[in-house]
């Protein structure tokens, strides 16, 4: 039985989005800091361009935008330890089987984490079930862990693969107070999201009265937080993008718009303000002031039902009035806030595995018995029959000239960036990958 070559781990990161690409990279680096990592972005309409990749700034030692079928065509030609599937629960499910066909009757296959990049408020069953038969699923805290053997063991379907971790990109230097005696005006940061709330009405309200709070308040700095810029896409796609609608507004000097890394944002946030972003469990890993938003309700269209019992919630009337939360210490210890060590299980559970003489054949929960009228849609979904193989064959597709040229500049892009933050930029992310 061949035995892995010693040395760092090889790891394959699939991912659909900008944000799953930043949760895949970093739980990679969580499992080896020194691990060689090779990006292989889901062609689609959130596929990273090159500008959201340089922004996150994590390197790749080789990056390829591929279908899925293109994906499962290659995994055989290509060596690695560790699959990391970053990608919505549909295209997990289409993977597995896949992976399933594909690597049928090897001595040794790779080991395939996959996990959910942030707050798990809907959809809990389905996106769990879709996940099923990936050797370690990642729960962010303990109360997903637990949410999530409450599914599995509902259906019958073995737990083990189910990990308790944190979210990997949660770090960055604790808060620390603001003083009125230094130049940094208090700053105040309102995190938008693409997905929550979707209508028009609800975004202008809370644009509204973001402007409204700087003009009370001329003193501080308010930042509104983008996701992407018009015509990007992230995880979800935006109708109505906040940088259209603020314009509108008027909004006074100190109202900024602002891009970029979320951790840089938050080095001179004082207050977070959010509806129920990942955002900010960042901000309170962190220590920072964090505020979700109940002008809209709690509701769980909206995601913030997620913070019930955090004492986060608040209004922008009352932080108009000076009122600034403070989390409750046992929620953002049971939610993966301040979780100790958060990572040691997943590396144990890794190792373990990777140790095993022969890992047994991936068993998705769903199967053409169990589920005869969900998954065949699903599969096709990705191009693949109901068998797991590429629909009519995978037949080469000319991906046109505007389409190469970005793929080309995606993989230069990808390149320059490894070869720029191997003295900065990797050493962070490893050092983060030891906490």
């Amino acid at each position: 039985m061949p035995k892995r070559n010693p040395g760092p781990l090889r790891v394959t990161v699939i991912a659909d989005s900008d944000t799953r690409w930043k949760w895949g990279a970093l739980t990679a680096r969580r499992i080896d800091p020194d691990a060689r990592l090779d990006a292989r972005l889901l062609r689609g309409r959130a596929t990273p361009t090159p500008r959201q990749l340089a922004e996150l700034g994590i390197p790749a030692d080789s990056m390829a935008e591929l279908t899925a079928a293109e994906m499962l065509a290659r995994i055989d030609e290509e060596s690695c330890d560790v699959v990391v599937v970053s990608c919505v629960g549909g295209t997990v499910q289409a993977l597995l089987h896949g992976f399933a066909r594909a690597w049928q009757g090897r001595p040794r296959r790779p080991l395939v984490v996959t996990g959910y990049v942030g707050v798990v408020y809907e959809k809990l069953a389905d996106g769990l079930l879709l996940r099923a038969g990936a050797d370690v699923v990642l729960a962010n805290s303990a109360d997903d862990a637990r949410r999530f053997r409450d599914v599995y063991e509902g259906v019958g379907h073995p737990t083990a693969s189910i990990v308790e971790t944190a979210l990997p990109f949660l770090g960055g230097e604790p808060y620390r107070p603001h003083r009125a005696d230094t130049e940094r005006p208090f700053t105040v940061t309102f995190a938008v999201q693409p997905s929550a709330p979707e209508g028009r009405a609800d975004r202008i309200h809370l644009l509204r009265r973001t402007v409204d709070h700087a003009r009370q308040h001329p003193e501080r700095a308010v930042l509104v937080k983008l996701r992407s810029k018009p015509g990007e896409h992230t995880t979800h796609i935006e109708e109505h993008p906040y940088q259209k609608l603020v314009a509108a507004l008027d909004p006074p000097d100190n109202l900024s718009l602002v891009y970029g890394n979320m951790a840089e944002v938050l080095d001179r946030t004082d207050l977070l303000v959010t509806v129920s972003s990942t955002a900010a469990l960042e901000s309170l890993h962190r220590g920072i002031p964090t505020a979700v938003l109940t002008d809209l309700g709690i509701r769980e269209s909206l995601g913030n039902h997620h913070f019930l019992g955090s004492g986060c919630f608040a209004s922008w009337d009352e932080l108009d009035d000076g009122y600034v939360p403070r989390a409750h210490p046992d929620w953002t210890a049971a939610h993966g806030v301040a979780a100790l060590a958060p990572y040691a299980a997943l590396r144990a559970r890794v190792q373990s595995l990777l140790a095993e003489p022969e890992l047994p054949r991936i068993a998705p929960y769903y199967t053409l018995r169990t589920a005869p009228g969900y998954l065949p849609g699903v599969l096709a979904r990705h191009g693949l029959d109901p068998k797991g193989e590429p629909a009519g064959g995978l037949a080469p597709r000319d991906p046109g000239p505007v389409r190469r040229a970005v793929r080309d500049f995606v993989r230069n892009s990808a390149r320059t960036a490894y070869r720029q933050g191997v003295q900065r930029v990797a050493p962070t992310i490893r050092r983060w990958g030891q906490l």
